[in-house]
């Protein structure tokens, strides 16, 4: 039954019975105390700076010109 709606119940009912009832409000708590607002978020001149190599590395490749000799 892995993947259906009804093991899933069937998991969310054997974690309440084995960690408590609150076992989903728990682990959402732990989430939350360890996320910070960091990254690029906490550091703009940080993320300007990668912006700017990201935009100079093309993923288009470079137009040739073609020189006819005579």
């Amino acid at each position: 039954m892995p993947g259906t709606k009804a093991g899933g119940a069937k998991a969310a009912a054997t974690n309440k019975s084995r960690h408590g009832a609150d076992f989903y409000a728990k682990i959402g708590q732990k989430g939350g105390k360890i996320g910070t607002t960091g990254g690029f978020y906490a550091n703009r001149e940080l993320a300007r700076i990668a912006g700017a190599k990201g935009g100079r590395i093309s993923r288009r490749t470079k137009k040739v010109e073609v020189k006819e000799v005579a």
